[in-house]
């Protein structure tokens, strides 16, 4: 029976099963005195999704797909399910040399990639992006992107050829075919102005023709669909594709029926990727009964309030100062840190998702290497607060998984099929070290009568845009 008892904790005055914040790592021992640890569970308890809420959220997002995909309740679905005009997928004849331009933040990337057939040569080139130029005007900015376009053709030594152009374009945009597609709005820092509303593959155009460089744009896409085209080239059943990373989006395969938006012929193969941008999944109260204090707080200390809240609760953006708020709610109770936060830990965005990663990582008895961390960061390191920030850290990153999934288990049922694979790609998912596994786990539970594998991308915006161009020419 002591056993059995150490699986339940009371909750405001209810008895709940103990959630998952403190099953990997965190001994009672640990976080003694006294009921400390059952006091710790309680606040953390909020961040605790069970099957049935998970479920539910599968649900929803369900139904704001749905939304998104209708003619009539489009403009109003905050899930906005847009068309990417890519209708075919991967088939091992695709050859030729082709040109990848890769946006998607400070930094960007401009590639020459060699298809022949599954084999993929790539030669690229990063350039960074001053701060005056994300926030300048939309001419400086695509002005530059044309002058480092016209280097990297110099130094490739072709600067008079004239390859197809795959544009990898990562900000929520409406595609109006694969050629078009006009900018919502901005994110990731950027701010350029005369650019929202505006078509970005002819305002590079007109970049290029201003510098005299000479490209061909034959497609332009985001990240999400390059990743789900670079898996599908080794793997025929990936007919979805998910960034988990700085930001989080999804998009899969769906058939021309479902989608009321399109404009394009209904030639074979009826089909075509869909760009969900579902983290503003939440944008219109959908999730406000699971989003906590903490979830609040990380929303008012950023500059796009209110905005991609599905997404503040996933992405490594957000996941560091999600901690960060509840060891503040934590010190509050004197329950961390003996109820002192240093300055360090004072400050919006201090506590760094990196760090969440990690302190994951450190599977050690003693918690050295977090031990080493809190040092840095001025905090006390007892074997109480090791454990604790354990804990939070556990609970942040499985609320995260979970959520990924149960988004994930409403795209696969949406798909239809029983076997297929979900392209991944995303510094979050990579370097995290449960992401994976606890999606899998996750993901048997909500779609048991599927047979889903995660695959990591290889590049998916720079190989996939290509790809794009490729099966598109």
């Amino acid at each position: 029976m002591a056993s059995d008892r150490e699986q339940w904790i009371q909750v405001k005055g209810q008895w709940k099963r103990r959630s998952e914040h403190f099953s990997r790592t965190v001994s009672a021992d640990e976080l003694s005195p006294g009921n400390n640890r059952e006091c710790v569970d309680t606040v953390l308890d909020v961040l605790h999704l069970n099957m049935e809420t998970l479920k539910d959220i599968q649900g929803r997002l369900h139904d704001n797909m749905v939304r998104g995909l209708s003619k009539a309740s489009n403009p109003s679905a905050v899930v906005k399910m847009f068309p990417t005009y890519v209708r075919r997928l991967p088939n091992g004849s695709e050859q030729g040399d082709f040109f990848a331009l890769d946006l998607g933040g400070s930094n960007f990337r401009v590639l020459l990639v060699r298809l022949s057939g599954d084999n993929v040569e790539m030669k690229s080139k990063v350039y960074k992006i001053a701060t005056e130029i994300m926030t300048g005007t939309g001419e400086q900015l695509f002005d530059y992107i044309a002058e480092c376009l016209a280097e990297f053709k110099r130094e490739q030594g072709l600067e008079d050829k004239d390859l197809p152009l795959g544009f990898t374009f990562s900000f929520p945009c409406r595609q109006n075919g694969l050629t078009s597609a006009s900018l919502v709005t901005w994110t990731k820092g950027f701010s350029a102005s005369g650019v929202v509303g505006e078509d970005v593959a002819v305002l590079l155009s007109e970049a290029c023709q201003r510098k005299k460089v000479n490209l061909k744009i034959v497609a332009v896409a985001n990240d999400t669909t390059g990743t789900l085209m670079a898996c599908a080239i080794t793997d025929k059943n990936c007919y979805v594709g998910l960034i988990i990373g700085t930001g989080t989006n999804a998009c899969y395969m769906e058939s021309l029926d479902e989608v009321e938006l399109w404009n394009g012929d209904r030639d074979e193969p009826k089909q075509t990727i869909v760009n969900m941008e579902w983290g503003a999944f939440g944008d219109d109260g959908a999730l406000d009964d699971i989003r906590t204090d903490f979830d609040k707080a990380v929303d008012g200390v950023t500059l796009n309030k209110g905005k991609q809240l599905y997404e503040k609760m996933i992405s490594g953006m957000y996941l560091g100062e999600i901690s960060r708020q509840a060891i503040l709610a934590l010190a509050a109770k004197k329950l961390i840190f003996n109820g002192v936060v240093p300055p360090e830990l004072q400050k919006p965005w201090s506590f760094e998702s990196k760090y969440l990663t990690d302190i994951e990582k450190d599977n050690s008895t003693d918690g050295g290497a977090i031990k080493e961390l809190l040092t840095q960061l001025n905090c006390p390191s007892t074997p109480h607060d090791i454990a604790t920030i354990r804990a939070i850290c556990s609970a942040v990153s499985t609320r995260a998984a979970k959520l990924v999934t149960a988004g994930l288990a409403a795209v696969i049922k949406k798909t239809g099929k029983r076997t297929l694979t979900v392209g991944v790609d995303g510094s979050l998912y990579k370097f995290h070290p449960r992401f994976h596994s606890l999606m899998e786990t996750f993901t048997r539970e909500l779609v048991p009568e599927a047979r889903v594998k995660y695959m990591l991308s290889e590049d998916g915006s720079g190989k996939g845009a290509a790809m794009i161009a490729a099966v598109s020419g």
